[in-house]
This record gives structure tokens, sequence and C-alpha cells, in this order.
């Protein structure tokens, strides 16, 4: 019998035995959950690994183009039309905490005849939520799997949106909270939040105006793998409605916080412009009098040199000028 070679031990280092070979690591497993009722299969995939994207190569021949956009994280929103499945790529606004601002979540998502593929890139607490209430939920799992893969795509897309409004509301209450503040003597301070407010209504468009084109595709190829009960036309009508609204709302925000931007210019305009007009009648005020004493005070000979009476004199002509010079501000509504 030829000699095999012997597994190599391990000595320890304290007290000289040896110890047993370090374990094999285990190969890791796709990350997919999955729900089945009512002969649909939806699956949902959170932060694709090129291991996920072979699994849905093998269990579903998706295209390789479509599995490579699932790994890009720089899609534009779009509907993509196969023979067995419908390939759609949607945006949703997500608010970052850690750096204080919004971004784009990108919803990825395959439709076919028995099934449903959603595959965000980031985790969509709408997506999330719907999940889990039908998995857990049994008669909620029933209400949205019998009517077929586009009764699921319509309740994912449309919570999506729906979950848009309270951000919306958010942003609404800023403005107002900016609104009662320009008014409060702290102009200068909240530049800044309508700074702030202006870039999330900003990146809050950038996300939803892509999707127009989207949804009007989409409503074109609603029947395909969608029909399964009665007619889907309704449905998908109210998810282009609430995409309106929210642009609606976004294009109010724009003006809101456009006319505050000015408000509050005008006011710090103001502000300094009160500021520059009493700096401007003092030194008005001042100048006639350093005259007086610039006059008086030069190292020749003048009349009254030397006479106390002279000095209450120059006093009292000065204070007379200085008078006048306040009462025809005064009257002109200068001060």
């Amino acid at each position: 019998m030829p000699n095999l070679p012997k597994p190599r031990l391990r000595r320890s280092a304290r007290r000289g035995r040896l110890a047993a070979p370090a374990p094999e690591p285990q190969e890791r497993k796709p990350n997919v959950e999955t729900i089945t009722a009512e002969g649909l299969r939806w699956v949902n995939i959170e932060r694709p690994s090129p291991l996920e994207c072979a699994w849905l190569e093998e269990q579903f021949g998706f295209h390789a183009l479509d599995l490579e956009d699932v790994l890009s994280r720089n899609q534009r929103p779009k509907i993509d039309e196969y023979p067995d499945y419908l390939f759609i790529v949607l945006h949703f606004p997500v608010f970052d905490s850690a750096v204080g601002r919004l971004n784009a979540g990108e919803l990825d998502i395959f439709v076919g005849p028995d099934y449903l593929v959603t595959i965000p890139n980031q985790p969509l607490q709408p997506v999330e939520y719907l999940f889990e209430r039908c998995r857990q939920r049994e008669e909620l799992r029933e209400q949205h799997f019998s009517k077929g893969p586009g009764f699921l795509l319509y309740r994912v897309v449309d919570d999506g949106f729906d979950y848009c409004f309270p951000m919306l509301r958010k942003i609404g209450n800023k403005l107002d909270a900016v609104e009662d503040e320009i008014f409060s003597g702290q102009a200068e301070e909240i530049v800044r939040d309508i700074s702030n407010v202006k870039q999330e209504i900003i990146n809050f468009r950038k996300v939803i105006r892509p999707q127009r084109t989207v949804l009007r595709d989409l409503e074109n190829a609603k029947q395909r793998f969608m029909a399964r009960e009665g007619d889907l036309e309704v449905y998908f009508d109210d998810i282009v409605d609430a995409h309106e609204r929210i642009w609606d709302m976004l294009e109010n925000y724009k003006e809101v916080v456009e006319a505050l931007e000015e408000t509050n210019e005008s006011v710090i305009s103001h502000r300094v412009n009160d500021i520059l007009r009493v700096l401007t009648v003092i030194s008005v005020t001042l100048l006639p009098l350093t005259l007086v004493a610039s006059i008086f005070g030069m190292n020749v000979r003048v009349p009254g040199q030397g006479s106390i009476a002279a000095f209450w004199i120059a006093i009292g002509v000065m204070i007379v000028m200085l008078g006048g010079l306040l009462a025809l501000f005064h009257r002109r509504g200068w001060l």
C-alpha cells in the first residue's frame, strides 16, 4: 500500500499538545426568501450577489443582461419585455440617516406567469413589510396571491409609492417651520435649513421624475402575465395617479422653497439696509461736528483763542447742529 500523506497537526504553543485540523468553511447558500400560495411564488432577494444571480439563472433562466443589471448600482428606471417574463427597474426614495439625505433605492422586479421576483439593492421598508405580512397572515396571502402576479406586482409598487407620502409630509412640516423662523429674527441661521430642504426636494424629484415613462409602459404591458382574474386597468391607473400626486406635491414644494428663499434673502437685505442706514446717520451727524472741532483745533490763532466763553460757544454751536440734523433725519423717516 502506498504511503499516504498524513494530515498536518497544529501544535499548541502553550502546552505542546497536538490540535485537530481546522474545519473546512461551509459554502454559503443563496440568501433567498420565498412565499408560495395559490399557485404563485414570490421570491425576495435583498442586496443580491453573484451567488444569488447564479441561482436566479438556474431557477428561471433570466437573460444574462438582466442579471448584469441586477448587480449594477446605477440602473435607470425601465421595463424590458421578453417572451416569458417582464423585467422592471424602479426607484424609490430612501432616507439615509447616516448622511442625513435622500437617496434612490433601486427595486428590480421579474414578473412571469406564476412568479414574482423582487430584488431591492438596499432595504426598502414597503417591500419588507408587505413580504412579512404575506408570510405571517394566511388571509392576506390568499387575497394577494389569488389574483395572479399582476395584482401582487400592483401591491408592491403601490405600497412603494404610498410610502412616499409620509416623507413628503415631513418635508412640508420642515417648510412650515422654516416659514415661521424667517420672521423670528434668525434669518441668517436658517439659510442652512432652507438649503437642506431644497436639496431634499431636488433629490426627491430626481427619483420620481424618471418613473413616468416606465409607469406608462407598464400600463400598456400590464395584460401580459398579469390578468388572472378581472381587469387590472383600474389598479395600475391608481399607481399612475399616486405618482402624479407625488409629482404635484414636489412641484408645489419647489415653488414654496424658492419663495421662502427669496423672502429670507429680502429679510436679510432689509436688516442690512437698516444697519447701513443707522451707520450712515451716525457718520453724517458726526461729520459737521468733526469739522467744527478740527477748525478750532488748528495750530493757528483763531477768534476767541484762550477764552473759556469761546469754548462754550463752540460747544453750543455743535449741539445745535446735532439737534438740527437729528430733527431733519426724524422728519424724513430715517430714524
